[in-house]
């Protein structure tokens, strides 16, 4: 296949969205299929974002080519960039390209763009929904924006060939908003990376010099992921928290948390040690679409309690690998973590049961069937196409000169 994907967020800037491009352009690399990234600007385009200008060698990533489009730094949080600029460019590399389909990982703003540049050109769209962003309005102080963002999600995957969810939860928020084309496409987990042969003890001394149980968060420190709901377990006797990630909050997050232990951003095979040398891990941010660092903490064999909305819903089976506590129910997070610290045969009942949940769910298996629904979107694009060649020949002017 020849396909494009329109990154909203890519590299060097790592977040779930960017760690699924990678592996499906890892996926499609290992396939043989042509590839074009579509992505906003990073550093060579700083100095002026609405620059034109490309830089003289071309990115790759997975040997695949990676255009950059302008883009501006979010004022609170520098890392993030969003696109700027116009469809028209869009449209102009999509047609250069020619491509059997695009794949819009988590449309927003450049999303958006290349959503209607698709359109206009006939060209099917993969649209994954990913980000709960209309959510991320109350945490961000913006209430009154939340319907607004709304009716841009609702206008973007209306507009797309195909959604995909990655979760239950999902799918029926998104049908309960009218928007048609519905498929689950869910996360693989990278079982090598994740797994409980990483536990080590010379990195649990580190983080728990007099031998407290670990208790751990894994993502960007935001406001979104409600970090700061954890101070309920900060002082729980025996334990110590540890915080891995990094973000505009970590400031913050020090203060409200005096007594946890600061990682820090970690990757790769450091990541992967950080996690599986946890006792218990903790997710609270209640936006999560599908929440992929709960698969890792269960493919370290390490059992998870996590708010009982979006994505987590679909994860953790409550009373075999962990536990799920009501929204705003901070006492039973609380409860569900002493539960697990104090009970190690419960605690170890549940890692083994974790550690089983996600074997089997590679990222091979689940980018095979992503090609399946690239597929899916190019035979339902031809039928939206003919549906609207029969609808012009009907109403416009070649209709009436045929019915005289």
């Amino acid at each position: 296949m020849k396909v494009v994907v329109v990154a909203e967020s890519f590299l060097p800037h790592m977040n779930g969205v960017t760690n699924s491009v990678l592996q499906v352009l890892a996926h499609l690399r290992r396939r043989g299929d042509e590839v074009t990234v579509i992505a906003p600007s990073d550093s060579f385009l700083e100095t002026n974002p609405l620059s034109e200008d490309l830089p003289d060698q071309p990115e790759l990533c997975h040997g695949y080519p990676v255009i950059r489009v302008p883009s501006l730094p979010l004022p609170d949080y520098p890392k993030v960039r969003v696109a700027a600029g116009f469809v028209m460019r869009i449209r102009h590399l999509l047609e250069d390209l020619a491509p059997d389909v695009v794949h819009v990982a988590s449309p927003f703003v450049l999303g958006w763009r290349a959503i209607q540049a698709a359109d206009a050109l006939g060209l099917p769209t993969v649209s994954i929904y990913q980000t709960e962003v209309p959510t991320y309005a109350g945490r961000y102080k913006l209430p009154w924006a939340e319907s607004l963002l709304w009716q841009h999600v609702q206008r973007m995957h209306n507009a797309s060939t195909l959604n995909l969810v990655p979760s239950s939860f999902c799918k029926y928020q998104l049908r309960a908003r009218g928007i048609p084309r519905l498929k689950t496409w869910r996360r693989g987990v990278d079982t090598d990376r994740f797994t409980p042969t990483r536990r080590s003890a010379h990195l649990r001394e580190k983080m728990a010099p007099n031998g407290e149980k670990l208790i751990g968060f894994v993502g960007r420190l935001a406001a979104e992921k409600q970090i700061e709901d954890l101070a309920v377990l900060d002082d729980l006797p025996g334990t110590r928290l540890v915080i891995i990630g990094s973000g505009p909050q970590e400031k913050a997050l020090a203060k409200q948390l005096p007594n946890a232990y600061f990682a820090g951003f970690q990757s790769g095979d450091d990541l992967g040690a950080h996690v599986a040398s946890l006792d218990v891990f903790v997710h609270p941010g209640e936006a999560e679409t599908f929440c992929q660092t709960i698969q890792e903490a269960f493919a370290a064999g390490v059992p998870v309690v996590a708010v009982g909305r979006g994505g987590p819903l679909d994860l953790v089976d409550p009373g075999r690998t962990g536990w799920l506590y009501q929204p705003g129910d901070l006492t039973g997070l609380r409860d569900a973590v002493k539960h697990l610290i104090d009970d190690d045969a419960a605690r170890l009942r549940a890692s083994a049961q974790a550690h089983l949940e996600v074997q089997g769910r590679t990222w091979e298996a689940i980018c095979n069937q992503l090609v399946g629904h690239y597929s899916g979107a190019i035979e339902v694009n031809a039928r939206l196409q003919t549906s609207r060649a029969k609808t012009y020949i009907q109403t416009g002017w070649l209709g009436n000169l045929l019915t005289r």
